[in-house]
C-alpha cells in the first residue's frame, strides 16, 4: 500500500482534518512502512509523537539544527542522526544536511530538510515503482536502512569528483598571471575540503557501530553490508586527506610563485633606481648655478647627455656580467 501526502485512515486510526495538511509521506509494502518527512515542523513531530513510541528527546532532536551524528539504541527501535554533504551552488561551499532515522521492527522513518537528492529519489522510486519497492522493502527494515545509508554515502563521491575537478583546474592555471583569482580558487577549495572533513569524521564511528548492533531487525546477515559502507566512508576520508595534501602543496607553490614574481619586480625596480641614481647626480650638478666644465661649450648638452647614456649602458653591462639581471 502506497500513500503520498498523509497516511490513509487505514494506517492511522483517527485521522483528524488538520492532519491532512501535514507534510508526511508513507510507502507501505508487506509489514514495512516507510514514513518520510521533509522540512519538519512541530506539527509533523507531534504526529510522530502520537503514532510512534519515540522518546521525546529524540523527537526534539529532529527539530534541532545542531545535533552531532550519533546512534541511540532502545529496546524496540534505533535512533540515528547522520550528516551528509550538500553543495551550495550560490555560496560555492559544501554544507552539512542532517538526516534523522528511526528504525523499528516494521517501520522506517526518515526526517530531513529535503535537500538530499538521493534520499528523496529513493523514496520516490519506492513510491512509484513496485519492483523497486519489492527490492528495497521486501526483506527487513534493517536492509532498508542499509540501502538508504549506502545510497547517501555513495552520493558523497560525485561531490568529491567536483572538488577533484576544481583542484585540476587550479593546477592548470597556477602558473598564469592572475594571482588573485588563483588564491581565491585555492581558498574556496580548501574551505570545501575542511567542511567535508568536518562532516565525514563524526560519521565514521557511527556507521562503523552499525556492524555490531544486535537488534532483531538487524540480524539478517547485515554485518558485511554495513562493513562495506564503513569501508566506503574510510575511503572518502582517505580521499579527503589526499586532497588536503594536494591543496596545501598548491598553496605553497602559489606562495613561492608569488614571492618569485615579487622578487622579479623588486629587482627590476631596484635596477632602474640604481641606474637613475648617477644620472640624477650628473643632472643635479649641472643644474647648479656655478661655473662647471664644458658648460660654455656649444655642444655641452650633447656631451652631458652622451655621458649619461654611457654611464647607464656601463651599469647595465656590469649588472649583466654579474648575472644580476
Amino acid at each position: 500500500m502506497v500513500t503520498k501526502g498523509n497516511p490513509t485512515p487505514s494506517s492511522v486510526a483517527a485521522l483528524r482534518p488538520e492532519e491532512r495538511k501535514l507534510n508526511v509521506q508513507t510507502v507501505r509494502y508487506g509489514k514495512i512502512t516507510w514514513v518520510n518527512i521533509e522540512r519538519p515542523t512541530r506539527d509533523e513531530i507531534e504526529w510522530l509523537r502520537q503514532n510512534y513510541p519515540f522518546h521525546p528527546l529524540h523527537l526534539d532532536d529532529c527539530l534541532s539544527k545542531i545535533q552531532r551524528p550519533k546512534i541511540d539504541e532502545y529496546d524496540d527501535y534505533l535512533f540515528i542522526v547522520l550528516h551528509f554533504p550538500v553543495f551550495n551552488r550560490m555560496a560555492r561551499v559544501t554544507v552539512a544536511s542532517e538526516v534523522d532515522i528511526f528504525v523499528g521492527p516494521d517501520y522506517f522513518v526518515t526526517v530531513h530538510a529535503g535537500d538530499i537528492k538521493p534520499l528523496r529519489r529513493m523514496f520516490q522510486e519506492c513510491f512509484g515503482n513496485p519492483t523497486v519497492r519489492h527490492e528495497l522493502m521486501g526483506k527487513s527494515t534493517g536492509y532498508l536502512l542499509y540501502r538508504a545509508v549506502d545510497r547517501l554515502v555513495d552520493y558523497c563521491f560525485p561531490i568529491l569528483n567536483k572538488i577533484d575537478a576544481n583542484i585540476e583546474a587550479v593546477e592548470d592555471t597556477i602558473f598564469e598571471e592572475d594571482i588573485r583569482q588563483t588564491v581565491r580558487d585555492i581558498s574556496v577549495i580548501r574551505r570545501d575540503i575542511i567542511n567535508f572533513r568536518r562532516i565525514i569524521k563524526p560519521q565514521m564511528p557511527v556507521i562503523a557501530s552499525l556492524e555490531h548492533k544486535e537488534m532483531p531487525f538487524l540480524q539478517e546477515d547485515l554485518e558485511a553490508y554495513f562493513g562495506d559502507i564503513s569501508d566506503h566512508v574510510a575511503k572518502i576520508w582517505d580521499i579527503l586527506e589526499d586532497y588536503k595534501e594536494v591543496v596545501e602543496g598548491l598553496a605553497d607553490t602559489n606562495d613561492s610563485l608569488t614571492s618569485h614574481r615579487l622578487n622579479e619586480v623588486m629587482k627590476t625596480l631596484t635596477t632602474i633606481s640604481v641606474i637613475i641614481l648617477p644620472l640624477t647626480l650628473v643632472s643635479g650638478v649641472y643644474g647648479m648655478n656655478i661655473p662647471l666644465p664644458v658648460q660654455e661649450d656649444p655642444g655641452a648638452f650633447a656631451l652631458i647627455m652622451g655621458a649619461m647614456v654611457m654611464i647607464a649602458l656601463g651599469m647595465l653591462y656590469y649588472f649583466r656580467r654579474r648575472s644580476w639581471i
